[in-house]
């Protein structure tokens, strides 16, 4: 990871994601809680992060714009709208403007497809190929260290200020990000228009997926687990409830020890993908809930504390994991359209999952459910690890290797390089 953070250019694009990753770490969580206060309903909570993921629906469509446009303008573009869009916050007064928290939700979800397309695209334009875990590992540590205080922070706000703090937090954060980024200086040439019919450019990531074996199975592999486990952005409210006694607030508690755990995992990720592959890494990840979900089924505070943090070392073994194939194994030109045909095939179970999940934990004990999201993660574990010859491990970048970039000016990865 030290030598993806001595490129300059990395190191400036880092510090303007901080704070737009600042702000998402406060967003999600903070609009579930605030949706359960104004209603006393779990159900709400979940439907408030269902409207997040929503929009992956059309996410091929997004895909298809963000690969017209070069990618450090366009991402600075959806930073300073992910501002804009959570404005309308500002009003909410009461349950009867539940409705506002829901369409903010839906254009959050709008802007995190844009974002992180572009923000792939670009990563690619940046960092050499050989250093795409370090850069999605420093990344994920970031991320996943916010977890700490993130929704903590997000929690306090809305506590404190009834929503419009949370909102003016938010916003700040990613115009600052837009801001910083405007700084880094990466010559892209205007990507070129196609004579392909439209329907066949938004479905080029689809394609792209399916035909490279690696990503096809590290999909279906994802989408086993994702089918149940977006029944737990409605599970844990309950779980927290009914089974710890706790307030919806405590959530991010738990939460924030998850991110101790992501920390660590960040850092580490990258020295696991190189001696165990990206498929192997992505079994390992999912591997790491079971033990969370295992012991929520008799509740316990410790037992809780101590699971989430090892579950935490998962998420980014995960996300790094399939966001390294992804780009290793992806040409520059397509980069949007298969980063948003990703987030679509992935996310789009998880929708349907949140979307069950929001009813059945209304009807069903959350121990039932867990039993059978343990039990499908399992499954989905096996099938990656037994496919991990098809991505084997990687040496380890050279000493020195990054002095060859010392200017801070980009090294494009080299066409077919695998």
């Amino acid at each position: 990871m030290r030598a993806v953070l001595r490129r300059p250019d990395f190191r400036l694009l880092f510090a303007g994601l901080f704070f737009s990753m600042t702000a998402e770490s406060m967003l999600v969580l903070a609009l579930a809680i605030w949706a359960k206060d104004l209603t006393g309903s779990d159900g709400m909570a979940g439907t408030a992060i269902l409207c997040v993921v929503l929009p992956v629906v059309f996410a091929p469509l997004f895909g298809v714009v963000v690969d017209r446009f070069r990618r450090r303008p366009f991402l600075i573009a959806s930073l300073v709208g992910s501002a804009v869009m959570l404005t309308p916050l500002l009003a909410v007064d009461g349950r009867e403007d539940l409705w506002i928290i829901f369409a903010v939700a839906i254009c959050y979800g709008v802007s995190y497809i844009l974002v992180s397309a572009s923000l792939n695209g670009l990563i690619k334009e940046v960092i050499p190929a050989d250093l795409l875990a370090d850069a999605n590992g420093a990344l994920q540590t970031v991320r996943q260290g916010l977890r700490l205080v993130g929704p903590l922070l997000g929690a306090a706000l809305y506590a404190a200020t009834k929503g419009w703090g949370l909102a003016a937090l938010g916003m700040a954060g990613f115009l600052i990000a837009a801001l910083v980024i405007t700084v880094l200086r990466v010559p892209e040439e205007k990507p070129e228009r196609t004579e392909q019919r439209w329907l066949t450019e938004v479905g080029a990531g689809v394609r792209h997926l399916w035909a490279s074996v690696p990503l096809r199975r590290a999909l279906i592999g994802n989408v086993i687990s994702i089918l149940v486990f977006g029944f737990s952005e409605t599970v844990f409210f309950a779980f927290v409830d009914q089974g710890l006694h706790r307030p919806p607030a405590f959530i991010g508690v738990l939460i924030s020890v998850q991110g101790v755990g992501g920390l660590l995992g960040g850092l580490t990720s990258a020295w696991l993908i190189r001696r165990v592959g990206e498929l192997s890494a992505n079994a390992i990840g999912i591997a790491l809930f079971l033990p969370l979900l295992l012991t929520s089924l008799t509740p316990n505070l410790g037992l809780a504390f101590a699971t989430c943090l090892i579950s935490g070392f998962g998420l980014p073994y995960l996300l790094v994991g399939l966001m390294t194939l992804m780009q290793r194994t992806t040409p520059a030109a397509l980069m949007g359209r298969v980063s948003a045909a990703m987030d679509a095939l992935i996310s789009a179970p998880q929708t349907l999952a949140i979307g069950f999940g929001a009813v059945l934990v209304e009807l069903v004990d959350f121990r039932l459910l867990l039993v059978g999201m343990s039990a499908v993660m399992a499954v989905s574990a096996l099938y990656l690890w037994v496919a991990r010859g098809l991505t084997p491990p990687s040496a380890r970048p050279q000493p020195g290797q990054d002095e060859l970039v010392g200017d801070g000016g980009p090294v494009r990865e080299r066409e077919g390089v695998v």
